[in-house]
């Protein structure tokens, strides 16, 4: 959550000192900015972008902020205000939430927050080697098939299961892409649409950005309730029901198998589309996962979403979401008015690591890593934070869920905890509505097990004080 306040007190610190010193000089770092303000990291770089487009400081990555060089000129000043009268009656894009989760790590911090794997689980050699061999070749810079590679699509419709074929397959550039793309084309806005509560908060924006109403669905540990899944559809008239039935993002649960018929049941009592984000499937730690609901789905009811980007790295921005019948055509269409197609050398680069052997070495040394790290970080928290009750041991995925005493705030000792050099996430945006009480999101995917068990020292100074 970003703090307007804290955000401008910064920027004023900083301008001030850029405007003493000599070009080129050196300013504050963000670490101690963050301790100075009691900011959070994500905060303090929006004050540093907004002081850089005005040409005041430059950032030099892994060197720090500095005074830039004073521009001779006599050009007068921008007039950029009358912006806001031309926007005045258009609401803001509200993606505060994301910024922050997707923010870079300042260095020194140790990320217990995040969504991407840290670069020494990521297969980089081999995805060198598939990027180059597809790039050698004519074809994959050619046109390509709007709903993408015919062989790509297969193999996701081969991993969804059940009646999935090729042909219902639409390749997108990242799960975030094909979530807001599957949104906005089953949903009108101003409808409701029913998800999990908490839920991951990337759906959330993209909903609310849509023009959406996201309407919270109790879970536990089991995953999400079908009796009260089937009472919101009769209370809202909802048509469309978003869930993570694996290794939910943030709480690490799992639909249980005598759950599975009963929320299919809801579903289609409802005449409902059930998005199934199944975003962890690569990343089981214990034992073998479930099948996809769409497995379980003869009708065309679930519209499955699949990336690699989470169980690859960050730049394998490849995904995924299939659907039969006219919702497949509205997604189609969606796509093509968004970005006609994905990048063919990436395409085809990404059919050439998921054939290779060397994808499965990945996903078998990285499930064992995954495992070391997970049990690393539990251990550290139930030795240092016991009071902090930790929702489910999750059974693959990257993340864990803990409710903290009911005295909390979840939002300031992020900030807190920032300062002290340990990144983590409130608990507060993962909810639609009110949540039910202070929670946070620690992840153990984005820094060796070593790192995980400090970052909880820290964070247990930080919730002493």
């Amino acid at each position: 959550m970003i703090d307007g306040n804290t955000e401008s007190r910064v920027i004023e610190d900083v301008r001030t000192a850029a405007r003493a010193l000599p070009p080129g000089s050196r300013l504050p770092s963000v670490r101690e900015l963050m301790a100075r303000h009691r900011a959070s990291p994500v905060t303090v770089q929006r004050a540093l972008s907004r002081l850089a487009g005005e040409g005041l400081v430059v950032p030099r990555p892994g060197r720090g902020t500095f005074v830039a060089e004073k521009r001779a000129t006599t050009e007068k000043a921008p007039d950029l205000g009358w912006q806001e009268v031309a926007l005045a009656d258009r609401p803001p894009l509200q993606a505060a939430p994301l910024d922050a989760l997707l923010a870079l790590p300042p260095d020194g911090a140790i990320p217990l927050t995040g969504g991407y794997l840290h670069p020494d689980l990521q297969p980089v050699a081999a995805l060198g080697a598939a990027l180059g061999r597809a790039a050698r070749r004519p074809e994959p810079w050619g046109r390509l098939a709007v709903e993408g590679l015919q062989p790509l699509r297969e193999w996701f419709a081969r991993e969804a299961g059940g009646h999935v074929r090729g042909h219902d397959v639409v390749i997108c550039s990242g799960g975030q892409p094909a979530l807001a793309t599957a949104f906005r084309a089953l949903a009108a806005p101003g409808e409701p649409v029913l998800v999990e509560s908490p839920t991951y908060l990337g759906a959330i924006s993209a909903l609310r950005s849509a023009g959406l109403r996201a309407v919270p669905v109790p879970t536990d540990a089991d995953g999400v309730r079908p009796d009260l899944l089937a009472a919101a559809f009769a209370l809202t008239g909802a048509r469309v029901f978003y869930c993570q039935p694996l290794h939910a993002n943030p709480t690490g649960a799992t639909l249980a198998p005598h759950r599975r018929a009963a929320v299919l049941d809801a579903v289609r009592a409802a005449g409902a589309f059930l998005i199934e984000d199944d975003w962890a499937r690569d990343l089981r730690i214990d034992g073998e996962a479930p099948p996809p609901l769409a497995s379980d789905d003869p009708d065309g009811h679930v519209v499955y979403l699949r990336s690699l980007t989470k169980s690859a790295a960050p730049g394998l921005r490849i995904a995924a979401v299939s659907a039969r019948g006219a919702a497949g055509a509205r997604i189609k269409a969606a796509r093509i008015i968004d970005d006609f197609f994905v990048s063919g050398p990436l395409q085809h680069a990404t059919l050439e690591l998921i054939s290779a052997p060397a994808w499965r070495r990945h996903l078998k040394r990285l499930r064992a890593e995954l495992r070391v790290r997970r049990d690393a970080l539990t251990a550290a928290l139930g030795e240092h934070l016991p009071d902090w009750q930790l929702q489910v041991v999750p059974a693959g995925g990257f993340h864990v869920w803990l409710r903290l005493p009911d005295d909390a705030d979840d939002i300031a000792l992020t900030a807190r905890a920032a300062a002290a050099g340990v990144l983590v996430s409130p608990g507060r945006p993962w909810f639609a509505a009110e949540p039910p009480g202070p929670h946070v999101r620690l992840t153990f995917a984005g820094a060796p097990a070593p790192d995980l068990v400090e970052g909880v020292r820290r964070l247990a100074k930080v919730a002493a004080q």
